[in-house]
C-alpha cells in the first residue's frame, strides 16, 4: 500500500464518510474488514495520538455493530480513570440516552486516587440508573494489566453478547494496544525526565568532589572515586583547617583528610552524602581533634540519617606538614592501609568508634602516628575490595594490601600507585564488568 493511501485510510474523516455511507457494512465483508484493519495497524505502527485512537474505534463500533449505545472508559498511564478521553459511541435515534449517560458520568465523581474495586461501585450505579438496557462489561486488557472498560447497552436481551464476537475483540484488543503504547510511551518520557534529573545530580555532585589535589609541603597526593551509578555515596575531601591564609602558607598548615561511605548507592546515599559533607566542613573550621569532630558529626547528622534508615562510615584525619604527624579518628570505616618504608610492611590505621547515625551517644577515641619519608597512606571504601570477578570471588582486602606493598618497594608516585591499583580492579573484575559498589581512594606518601 503507497504512503499516500495509507494516510488517507489513517483519517478519521475519510473512515467516517466510509462508516456512514454504508449503511450495511459488516465486518464479514473482507474488503470493509480489510479497509478498517489496514487502518488500524497503520495507526498503531506510527503511533501519535491516543484520542485520534478512541474516537476511532468508537467510530466503527457506531457504524459496524448493532448494539444501542458503547461505552469506553479508558485508563491513563498513571491507572487512574481518564475523564476526558471517556467516548461514547450510540445510534442517531439513542442521542438522548447518550446525553443522560454523559449527565450521569459527571455527576459520578471518581476518585483521583482510582482503584480498580471502585468500578464495581459504578457498575452498579450505572445498571441501576438504566435498568431498560441489558448492560455488559468487557475489560481492556494488555498484558494482563486492565487498561480500561467497555460497556454495551442493548434493548435486546435475547441477543447475543457482542464479547462474543471475534471482529469485536479485534478491534476491542486494538484499543488495548493503543493504550498500551500511550502508557509505554509516558512510561518512557517520565525515565527519560527522571535521567537527566539524575546526569545533572551527578554533574553537580561530581563537582562537590576536590577537582585537583591541593599542595602540601612535603606530600605527594592522589585521589579519585568511581561511582558504580551516576550518583554515587562515597565521599573524599581535602580541607585546610586555616581559611584565611595565603596559598603557600596553608601548604605548610594543618590539613583535613577525610574519606566516607553511605550505606548503599545511587540517589539516596548520594543525597546523603551531599548533606554529610556540607556539616562536616563546617564541623572542620572549628579545628577540634578527629574524635571531637566525628562526636559532633555524629550528633548533627543523627535525626537525618535515622529517617532515611541509612548509616554512613567514615575516617576523619588531619596532618600538619611541620611535624609529620597524622591524628585521625574512625567512625567504623576500612582501616586505611600504612606502608612503612622503613620496616617494609603494612600496618593499618584504626580507632574505635561507632558508624554514624545508629547511636546518639556514641564516643570516639583518637589516634596519633608519625611518619617518615617515603611512608605512604592509602584510604579506600569498601567497594574496592568488595568487588567480585565472574567466578564470585572478592577483590578483599589482603590482595589490596599484597598488591599495595608490591607496589610500594618500586619508586612509584601516588598518581601512578593510584592507576595501577584501578588497573588489578578491571583486570580482576574482567571485562564487560562493571564495579558493584562505589570505589574511592586517597594516596599520599611523604616526599
Amino acid at each position: 500500500m503507497k504512503s499516500n493511501q495509507k494516510e488517507k485510510i489513517f483519517s478519521n474523516k475519510f473512515i467516517q464518510n466510509f462508516l456512514e455511507n454504508e449503511s450495511s457494512v459488516t465486518l464479514n465483508n473482507k474488503y470493509q474488514f480489510a479497509e478498517i484493519a489496514s487502518s488500524l495497524a497503520y495507526y498503531l505502527k506510527s503511533f501519535s495520538n491516543i484520542n485520534k485512537l478512541l474516537d476511532y474505534i468508537s467510530l466503527i463500533f457506531k457504524h459496524i455493530f448493532s448494539e444501542d449505545v458503547i461505552l469506553i472508559i479508558p485508563l491513563n498511564f498513571e491507572g487512574e480513570i481518564w475523564n476526558e478521553n471517556i467516548k461514547i459511541s450510540a445510534k442517531d435515534e439513542y442521542l438522548k440516552i447518550q446525553e443522560e449517560i454523559n449527565i450521569f458520568l459527571n455527576q459520578f465523581h471518581f476518585s483521583k486516587n482510582f482503584k480498580l474495586k471502585e468500578i464495581l461501585m459504578f457498575e452498579n450505579a450505572l445498571k441501576n440508573n438504566f435498568k431498560e438496557y441489558k448492560i455488559e462489561t468487557n475489560k481492556i486488557l494488555s498484558r494482563g494489566k486492565c487498561r480500561g472498560f467497555i460497556y454495551i447497552f442493548s434493548e435486546d436481551n435475547s441477543k447475543q453478547s457482542i464479547t462474543e464476537d471475534n471482529n469485536f475483540n479485534f478491534i476491542a484488543n486494538c484499543l488495548a494496544v493503543g493504550l498500551e503504547n500511550h502508557y509505554l510511551i509516558k512510561t518512557k518520557k517520565r525515565h527519560e525526565n527522571v535521567d537527566r534529573e539524575i546526569s545533572t545530580g551527578a554533574e553537580i555532585q561530581s563537582q562537590l568532589l576536590p577537582d585537583y589535589c591541593p599542595i602540601i609541603h612535603g606530600i605527594d597526593l592522589a585521589a579519585h572515586c568511581r561511582p558504580a551509578l551516576k550518583l554515587g555515596g562515597d565521599y573524599y575531601d581535602f580541607m585546610c583547617l586555616k581559611t584565611n591564609i595565603s596559598e603557600k602558607r596553608k601548604e605548610k598548615s594543618r590539613w583535613a583528610f577525610v574519606i566516607g561511605d553511605v550505606m548503599g548507592k545511587g540517589i539516596p546515599a548520594g543525597l546523603l552524602m551531599t548533606m554529610l559533607r556540607g556539616m562536616l566542613r563546617a564541623e572542620v573550621l572549628t579545628g577540634l581533634p578527629p574524635d571531637r569532630i566525628l562526636h559532633d558529626l555524629n550528633q548533627l547528622a543523627i535525626n537525618d540519617l535515622d529517617q532515611s534508615h541509612r548509616f554512613v562510615t567514615l575516617f576523619y584525619s588531619d596532618y600538619d606538614p611541620r611535624t609529620r604527624k597524622l591524628r585521625f579518628a574512625n567512625a567504623a570505616h576500612n582501616p586505611p592501609l600504612l606502608w612503612k618504608s622503613a620496616d617494609q610492611e603494612i600496618k593499618k590505621l584504626d580507632a574505635e568508634g561507632f558508624v554514624l547515625g545508629l547511636q546518639k551517644d556514641a564516643e570516639y577515641h583518637c589516634g596519633e602516628i608519625k611518619l617518615n619519608e617515603n611512608d605512604l597512606v592509602l584510604y579506600y571504601t569498601d567497594g574496592v575490595i568488595d568487588t567480585s570477578n565472574s567466578l564470585g570471588q572478592r577483590f578483599d582486602e589482603e590482595r589490596l594490601i599484597k598488591t599495595l606493598s608490591k607496589l610500594c618497594k618500586q619508586s612509584y608516585t601516588s598518581q601512578e600507585i593510584l592507576n595501577k591499583i584501578f588497573k588489578k580492579l578491571d583486570d580482576f573484575t574482567g571485562q564487560n564488568r562493571n564495579l558493584e559498589d562505589d570505589a574511592s581512594m586517597i594516596i599520599f606518601q611523604l616526599k
